[in-house]
């Protein structure tokens, strides 16, 4: 892909990816995430795949959504400058909570910097733990 037809970055360097549904939008996104943000997108998404096979993906608002039937979304990411954000949209549900606290009650937040440890075996139980509660209608 030459630098002309690369997606433009926003704010934080999050890929301007147009909203779509299914597979192709994401992977868009997953490759235009700039330096080791679009490994740790590859890896995110192949977990989530993993653990849930029939899994729905989109793009919407520039970002990942990953979710079950009805559109009902468990998912999202989202580049910052420094880390990758996964939003857990029902995430004070799971067990354990992820460590991201927010200001909306349901949701909770995995921030992933460069250098950190992922724990894919906890990462990839919040996944089947998420996808098994009434996702978020978005």
């Amino acid at each position: 892909m030459s630098e002309d037809d690369r997606p433009r970055l926003l704010s934080g360097g999050n890929p301007q990816i147009p909203k779509g549904a299914g597979d192709a939008p994401v992977q868009a996104y997953i490759a235009a995430m700039p330096g080791w943000k679009s490994a740790i997108g590859q890896r995110i998404d192949a977990l989530i795949v993993k653990a849930i096979p029939d899994v729905q993906k989109a793009v919407k608002w520039n970002s990942p959504f990953y979710g079950m039937g009805n559109s009902e979304w468990f998912l999202g990411l989202h580049c910052f400058t420094r880390y990758v954000k996964v939003s857990f949209f029902k995430g004070a549900s799971l067990d354990p909570i992820p460590p991201g606290p927010s200001k909306q009650k349901e949701v909770r937040y995995l921030d992933i910097h460069e250098n950190d440890a992922f724990d894919e075996a906890q990462f990839s139980d919040w996944i089947r733990q998420a996808s098994r509660i009434p996702g978020e209608r978005m």
